[in-house]
């Protein structure tokens, strides 16, 4: 078995708890759907959000949703500042323990944040 990246970002409608927590679940209820992992192969998850975002950790959003999350290792931390960069943009890395090949993953980007990855369009 191999350990494989899920990438996945959405953009937040506002700095507030809410906004962030509705856009954690989104984002990680459209990757369990697209992936179809169990929770007990997640190795650990990381998440990034832009410094506009500063309301609650996406972990402990991720914990208050996702009762099978209490156990996995995560960790937040501060996306880059690029000029021009997309503003209020939350990211995500799942990484997963799996027989899929890279090419079989299916990374998730929703609203806004789908100009990153136009790509996987």
């Amino acid at each position: 078995m191999k350990q494989r990246g899920i990438r996945g970002a959405i953009t937040v409608e506002a700095n507030t708890a809410e906004a962030v927590r509705a856009a954690v679940v989104e984002l990680i209820t459209e990757i369990k759907q697209k992936n179809n992992y169990n929770e007990d192969d997640i190795s650990h998850v990381i998440f990034t959000m832009t410094e506009d975002l500063d309301c609650i950790y996406p972990a402990k959003a991720a914990r208050e949703k996702f009762k099978k999350w209490q156990n996995v290792p995560m960790m937040c931390t501060q996306e880059l500042k690029i000029k021009n960069s997309l503003e209020k943009c939350l990211r995500i890395i799942i990484i997963i323990n799996t027989n899929l090949a890279q090419n079989e993953i299916k990374h998730v980007y929703l609203k806004g944040a789908k100009i990153l990855r136009e790509d996987l369009k």
